[in-house]
């Protein structure tokens, strides 16, 4: 799957999406560290940043700027580029598959097809969805015929 979206966002954005590859380790701890204490895995911050290793300053420093992908984009308006084998059906499939898992789309854009590849923008509100858009994302880079899959913007 291919998922990117600094490269669409402006130079003046205050958000950015980065590989967790890339990202200083203190970083995805302190992700790790919420996701244990907002699930109640862990039922103090002292003990889930004990689990993962981070400090409670490191997490208190930067609990509120990072998030996992998908932690908080319920409720929330998220737009989708595609670039889409020109076959009949395949857009079908995609819509399909949002609908299945309770996302609005609010708007497509579609281009039309140069060298058999059209570029669609969807605008989707993530308000009722039954599954977290990492796992929508991993859904639709799955059909064949999806080429290439960018978030675009996250509100």
């Amino acid at each position: 799957m291919y998922i990117e979206g600094a490269q669409y966002m402006s130079r003046n954005s205050d958000y950015y999406i980065v590989d967790k590859r890339v990202m200083p380790d203190v970083f995805v701890k302190v992700v790790e560290a919420k996701e244990l204490f907002d699930k109640g895995i862990a039922p103090s911050v002292q003990e889930a940043v004990d689990r993962v290793g981070v400090s409670r300053s490191a997490y208190y420093k930067y609990k509120d700027y990072v998030s996992a992908l998908g932690s908080d984009t319920r409720g929330k308006t998220v737009i989708l580029s595609l670039n889409l084998e020109d076959k009949a059906g395949i857009l079908s499939l995609v819509l399909n598959i949002m609908a299945d898992t309770g996302a609005n789309v609010l708007t497509i854009n579609q281009t039309i097809p140069v060298n058999n590849v059209a570029n669609v923008t969807i605008t989707i509100d993530t308000g009722n969805m039954n599954i977290g858009i990492k796992d929508l994302l991993e859904s639709i880079s799955r059909i064949h015929g999806v080429l290439n899959l960018n978030i675009i913007a996250r509100e």
